[in-house]
């Protein structure tokens, strides 16, 4: 007579899984277990997703319900809004100040004039604040002392600039410059009236080369100088290209030297003719051309 299995015995009674291959019944594994370390398993298999699932809920209801969860993620949120936005207006304002700068290069701008037009504006401010108290006794005309200061900084300031622009510099005496277009210099570099380059007529629509490698960092259209590109080459060195008829390269192309960057033309206000304006500048300050590149 067969003795009766407890509970015990069962749950510890081991037993025996073998998987055959179906087609020729050979063995590939065999899997030994017991009752009770299945039993094991399983609780322990439910017990991990009952947590996982009771952090998770007990997260989603913190921030559905309780109003301090709610505060503390909006108010992270919001500091990184401003952080973002704080970055943003720093990028605006840098950028702003690039550009400014370098139109101000473009357009040929010097350092006397834009001294002379601030001291023309402190004049007219000065004018105008003694005007609103009595305009009888208003004088428009300098004085001699004011008249020989201004003389002599105009003398000095373009002594200055002459002198910055023709520093020699070891750099640039490394750089090798191509001819941007081949052709007759019809106004060369005057420092003295304001021509920070050199006037290159030549025939038409003729392609504009870069004169060295280097990153586009303006291809736009301005009044005076209608179509115009620059390129920034290493050394802060940069080439300035006006009146041209097209733009064959956008801001931030690479160029390699010789690379054709627009073509010839006679478009802004400030022209005569199908010509090239050709400036190189060196640390802020315009350089002659002529001196460095082979026309």
């Amino acid at each position: 007579m067969k003795s009766k299995k407890t509970f015990a015995s069962r749950l510890t009674n081991r037993y025996l899984v073998i998987v055959r291959n179906e087609e020729d019944f050979a063995e590939k594994t065999t899997l030994t277990f017991t009752y009770a370390k299945l039993t094991m398993f399983i609780v322990s298999i439910c017990m991990i997703i009952f947590i996982i699932s009771l952090f998770l809920v007990n997260t989603l209801l913190k921030q559905w319900f309780d109003p301090r969860y709610a505060q503390a993620e909006a108010n992270r949120k919001l500091i990184e809004l401003s952080l973002a936005v704080d970055s943003l207006e720093n990028e605006i304002v840098q950028s702003h100040q690039f550009f400014n700068s370098f139109q101000y290069i473009v357009r040929g701008d010097s350092a006397l004039e834009t001294e002379n037009t601030y001291l023309a504006s402190v004049d007219s401010r000065s004018v105008e604040g003694e005007t609103g108290k009595d305009k009888s006794t208003v004088n428009l005309k300098p004085s001699e002392i004011d008249a020989e200061f201004r003389e002599e900084f105009e003398e000095s300031g373009v002594e200055m600039l002459t002198s910055a622009s023709l520093a020699p510099s070891s750099q640039l005496d490394e750089l090798f410059f191509f001819s941007p277009l081949g052709g007759i210099i019809s106004a060369p570099y005057n420092l003295k009236i304001g021509h920070y380059g050199v006037d290159v007529v030549s025939k038409k629509n003729e392609p504009i080369k870069s004169v060295a490698d280097g990153t586009v960092i303006m291809a736009s259209w301005t009044q005076d100088a209608g179509y115009v590109i620059a390129v920034q080459h290493r050394s802060n060195v940069i080439s300035v290209y006006k009146h041209n008829s097209s733009l064959l390269k956008k801001t931030g192309d690479f160029v390699s030297a010789g690379d054709v960057i627009a073509i010839i033309g006679n478009t802004g206000e400030l022209t005569t003719g199908p010509h090239l304006h050709f400036e190189l500048w060196y640390n802020g300050n315009p350089m002659n051309p002529e001196e460095f590149v082979s026309f």
